[in-house]
């Protein structure tokens, strides 16, 4: 009963996809993520999937070894959770993940065949997203990936990515667009924002802090413009 009361106290949880992680660690900047979490009203989650490739793969990899175990601490201090901290077998994230993934993959289609677009990890994320949504809990998930952002964000623009990588006519499921719509994106830039702005990082240069942040992370792997980073420093001076 205990259990039960807590969760449903729990009004805000962040998905965290294995990007926004690594983009994190490799900058040497998880101490900004445990600091979030220690204003956040809420949970950051990762399921069983995203651990596996960012903590369970890497750990048997030297040169992923040191990484691997910056991020298993922050699920050792429990800065990061796992679902079933929230009641939530993995089985039936998988349940969903499977069907997410088999409406993903089959959504554009070039040259007569379906384009892969999504793979177990960020289908676990949106599996997550989905199950959390289903019971009346906001949540977010973080994710670097831009494939996976713009397929609920701005589809059309996912076509025309294809259309000039392929060299050819890409069509739309659009019946599958309106499953992926209501799903919410973070990258790891924004929380690093939202970081700065609270005043959690410790380094103290005015606005020039906030640049080196956010263009670290986008040479980490983060997909973020020039043009986006410099509207949020911007906004920063507000």
């Amino acid at each position: 009963m205990k259990k039960e009361t807590t969760n449903k106290s729990i009004k805000k949880i962040i998905i965290f996809d294995s990007g926004a992680l690594i983009s994190f660690s490799m900058n040497g900047i998880t101490d900004i993520l445990k600091k979030l979490k220690g204003i956040f009203p809420g949970k950051f989650l990762i399921t069983s999937e995203v651990k596996r490739e960012i903590i369970d793969v890497p750990l048997k990899i030297k040169k992923f070894e040191l990484e691997a175990l910056k991020i298993r601490q922050l699920l050792d201090e429990k800065v990061l959770e796992m679902p079933s901290s929230m009641g939530i077998n993995d089985s039936y994230i998988d349940q969903e993940d499977g069907e997410i993934l088999k409406i993903a993959n089959s959504t554009f289609i070039g040259k007569g065949k379906e384009i892969h677009i999504l793979d177990h990890g960020e289908a676990s994320c949106l599996a997550l997203s989905k199950i959390l949504s289903e019971k009346g809990i906001k949540n977010v998930i973080a994710i670097d990936e831009r494939t996976t952002r713009l397929l609920a964000e701005k589809p059309e623009n996912l076509k025309s990515i294809f259309e000039n990588r392929m060299n050819t006519k890409i069509t739309i499921k659009k019946q599958n667009l309106e499953f992926f719509k209501d799903f919410k994106i973070i990258r790891s830039p924004e929380l690093a924002y939202v970081a700065y702005k609270r005043g959690l990082v410790d380094l103290k240069d005015g606005n020039l802090v906030l640049d080196a942040l956010l263009y670290a992370l986008k040479f980490k792997g983060a997909a973020i413009s020039g043009d986006e980073i410099e509207e949020m420093k911007r906004l920063s001076k507000a």
